[in-house]
């Protein structure tokens, strides 16, 4: 009986050190795992079920990570490298003469924030880096280099039809917060076989091509040869306008608008030209969408502003009474103080309300339809004219427009095409005139040529027309001496 009573308690003895011992062999387990995290993202240690005889070293670890600075190679969100942990990788294995780089981006990510919120957004970036670990095809090396912009090494070559499938798998719509989520993207590449070249230089290339893809209709793009002569002329551009706004390159010419009902041209459309020294004339094509881009247009905008009423300051005294017209951009709808500034302006030099116009491509109003039409309406009451530039060429609609304190719509050349031929097109701009004119805009319609087309948009009702049957921009001087020959109003007639 003692006999069985001792083997009783020898095994319960055993039991429970077998038990701890189990305990703390699944702790350092636990521990050795989460350490090894530590060195992918820098995350405050969680353990569970801490034996006591381990407490201190737990304490201890923890006080010591929070002390240790964090890991600037990897991205602290998802865990992949960032681009100072990619250009750490890449060091070891240049030079990379095979297979293909893919830098992609999502399709307006920012307005997933806006709408769902940062905590939403940051969970779809994270499943979005979890289905690029798990790609069937699964790339050599992920990072994740800025805020929604993913690069991908791939072993083999990547054209249009991998891309392509790739875009696919990765568009399949996601479930965060029991919310679906479709994705658009964009996929630049660079063929390494062709284009290697230092690490620096292939992300530039990457960043072109990803540019490209934005501007592609299936949102697909690779580098091709010649695309850095293009990046180095924006950049000569871009770096080129501050001094160039200051240095007298960029000057105004004065295109008039003819009022079909006077007779006479009552109206001047303000636009800015740009004689480059080393790259020769350059279209506000070109150089306002960069301006735009970095961030500068705010500066071309107050430019030309104040060149325009310092020209209509001049003519106030001689005696011309005619309306000009600038244009503005999507940027300067952003800025708050635009009004105020505008009125000042218009203060500084002496001129009323009346003297400005103010013209804003349909486009630029439909990024903020509330906060434009209040702004419009504050610059209207200061007798400023609001005239809508180049419409039909964007996504809005005389329906959206109606709501908006505009004066005038400027319908767009392309209007034209075909209008002696085509009914159709006749028919379109035929009903786009009297629809606007029913809701009362004024109409200009812009690149008339020739005098059947003005025939034609008389009979339509049309207010002006602009083109070179008036007369093309010219600078003040020469409108000046045209003053006659253009029936501009003197101040008699004011």
């Amino acid at each position: 009986m003692l006999y069985l009573l001792l083997l009783l308690v020898l095994f319960l003895v055993c039991g429970l050190w077998w038990r701890s011992a189990r305990n703390q062999t699944q702790f350092l387990q636990q521990l050795t795992q989460a350490l090894l995290q530590q060195s992918q993202q820098r995350t405050p240690l969680i353990l569970n079920n801490i034996p006591p005889v381990f407490e201190p070293l737990s304490r201890a670890l923890q006080e010591l990570l929070e002390q240790l600075p964090a890991n600037n190679g990897r991205d602290r969100l998802t865990g992949l490298p960032n681009r100072v942990g990619f250009k750490r990788a890449m060091v070891p294995l240049m030079p990379l003469t095979a297979g293909a780089f893919v830098l992609l981006d999502v399709h307006r990510f920012r307005f997933i924030n806006d709408l769902f919120g940062f905590a939403f957004g940051d969970q779809l970036l994270v499943a979005f880096a979890e289905r690029l670990k798990q790609l069937h095809h699964s790339p050599r090396f992920i990072a994740r280099l800025d805020g929604d912009e993913f690069l991908l090494l791939f072993d083999e070559p990547m054209d249009e039809s991998a891309l392509n499938g790739l875009k696919g798998r990765l568009q399949v719509p996601f479930k965060i917060q029991d919310t679906l989520v479709s994705l658009k993207l964009h996929l630049g590449a660079l063929d390494l076989e062709r284009f290697h070249t230092d690490i620096s230089q292939m992300l530039r290339r990457l960043d072109l091509a990803l540019k490209k893809a934005r501007r592609a209709q299936d949102g697909l793009a690779c580098y091709a040869e010649g695309d850095d002569v293009a990046q180095l002329r924006e950049l000569k551009i871009i770096n080129s306008l501050p001094k160039a706004l200051k240095s007298g390159q960029l000057y105004l010419v004065y295109q008039p608008k003819f009022s079909i009902k006077a007779q006479g041209c009552d109206q001047l459309e303000a636009l800015i030209r740009w004689d480059h020294p080393e790259l020769g004339r350059l279209s506000p094509a070109e150089f306002i969408p960069l301006a735009e881009y970095a961030g500068a247009i705010g500066l071309v905008s107050h430019w030309a502003l104040e060149q325009a009423l310092a020209q209509q300051q001049r003519w106030y005294v001689e005696g011309l009474r005619v309306r000009v017209a600038v244009n503005l951009s999507a940027g300067d709808l952003e800025n708050l103080a635009l009004v105020e500034e505008v009125q000042d302006r218009l203060a500084h030099y002496d001129l009323p309300g009346e003297a400005l116009a103010l013209e804003i491509t349909e486009g630029s109003l439909m990024n903020n339809l509330h906060q434009a039409g209040a702004m419009l309406m504050r610059l209207r009451a200061l007798g400023i004219k609001v005239a809508i530039d180049d419409f039909g060429t964007g996504h809005s609609s005389l329906a959206y427009l109606k709501h908006l304190p505009v004066d005038e719509v400027k319908i767009d050349r392309s209007f034209l095409q075909g209008m002696e031929n085509d009914e159709s097109a006749r028919q379109i701009l035929n009903t786009s005139i009297k629809l606007a004119g029913q809701l009362g805009f004024e109409v200009t319609v812009e690149g008339v040529e020739t005098q059947n087309q003005l025939r034609t948009l008389k009979a339509m009702g049309a207010d002006r027309i602009q083109g070179l049957l008036i007369a093309s921009p010219m600078q003040a001087a020469e409108l000046e001496s045209a003053r006659e020959r253009l029936q501009l109003p003197r101040q008699a007639e004011a």
